[in-house]
């Protein structure tokens, strides 16, 4: 016989998970927007069709925030999914060691 263990009931807010996941997913996209980044900084400008110089440095790193920016919104490499329960873990214990100090001790 299988016996299930109950999940220990939060102590986060609606407002906490929804802030921990959005921190995750801004995360996501820096991390997509430098991968990006560097992916076209690999690219030589002076062989391209754009001619090179400044003008395409510019548009280069606005191409690459917007392809970041892109996947991001369409769900990204899976970064900010599989960050999410350890920074849930980490905002829990930090809920649980704000409520257990004395009251009128500050951090």
């Amino acid at each position: 016989m299988i016996t299930q263990v109950a999940p220990k009931p939060s102590t986060l807010s609606f407002d906490q998970i929804a802030q921990v996941r959005r921190q995750a997913e801004e995360f996501e996209g820096i991390f997509l927007n430098t991968l990006t980044k560097q992916m076209f900084s690999s690219i030589k400008t002076d062989e391209s069709a754009m001619g090179g110089g400044f003008g395409e440095q510019t548009w280069r790193s606005m191409q690459a925030e917007q392809l970041a920016a892109t996947m991001s919104q369409n769900g990204g490499l899976g970064v900010a999914e599989q960050l999410l329960p350890d920074l849930l873990a980490l905002q829990e214990a930090a809920n649980t060691q704000n409520n257990i100090l004395p009251k009128g001790t500050y951090k």
